[in-house]
């Protein structure tokens, strides 16, 4: 067994962001290895250009989220003042900026949030005794150097973020060993060889930040399905990880 560290993820806004096309900031349906990276950082205290340390930390981090309530989708819709020096970022690789002398119109943004969201992440770090430990996260999350936000800052827990550290054979097994006795299914995100609950599929995901360029690249293969009854192993063998069982 390892030890594995819970965190509730919990407010009226949550933003597990996605990718991002010009105006339109989407979300995903679980959080990216990177956001969970970024708030621990700014947990223990970080500096934004220590881009080793954010490194070094998110290639650490095994986590897998249980989602207690999914919440509902909104999407806020976003005025911004852009003066006639300012400049907005765009995909078509010219940036947007405002033309001649005067303020012409505000320029729109739309934001989508999770509202009443209710996430359980379980976590260890791989090795465990180097430092930042689970223990050193523990104390940070709960006294945190700088304020704590669920993916865009104006999204504030409501909850004490840090719940335990628990020992666990892998992710699922933590994801289900809290699961309350009333929530007979829920949905569930778990990176690979991390347990297999029932009607999964893998998913591709693109969650990984190169902390000093600021971009996501690459691919971690991750396992989405419902819990908390894991599959048999027949199940579990190659010649069905690609569908759902």
């Amino acid at each position: 067994m390892s030890r594995h560290l819970l965190m509730r993820l919990r407010a009226p806004l949550v933003s597990f962001g996605g990718e991002t096309i010009d105006s339109n900031g989407v979300i995903r349906d679980f959080p990216a290895l990177s956001m969970v990276t970024g708030l621990i950082a700014n947990a223990l205290g970080y500096d934004r250009g220590d881009f080793a340390s954010h490194d070094r930390l998110q290639a650490r981090i095994v986590m897998g989220t249980r989602l207690d309530d999914g919440g509902t989708r909104l999407v806020d819709f976003q005025t911004a003042q852009l003066g006639k020096r300012d400049e907005a970022w765009t995909t078509r690789r010219e940036p947007e900026t405002r033309q001649g002398d005067s303020y012409e119109g505000p320029h729109l943004r739309h934001r989508e949030y999770h509202a009443d969201l209710d996430a359980l992440i379980a976590m260890r770090l791989e090795p465990a005794d180097e430092k930042p430990t689970l223990d050193d996260i523990a104390a940070a999350l709960d006294r945190p150097k700088r304020p704590l936000f669920i993916g865009r800052k104006p999204c504030l827990p409501m909850t004490r973020v840090f719940i335990d550290i628990i020992d666990a054979d892998d992710i699922l097994d933590a994801l289900q060993q809290t699961a309350a006795p009333d929530l007979p299914e829920f949905r569930v995100q778990l990176p690979e060889g991390e347990g297999t609950p029932r009607q999964s599929r893998w998913q591709d995901v693109c969650d990984e930040r190169n902390w000093k360029t600021g971009v996501h690249g690459g691919w971690r293969r991750v396992l989405e399905g419902s819990g908390p009854t894991r599959v048999t192993p027949a199940a579990n063998s190659s010649n069905l990880a690609e569908r759902s069982v």
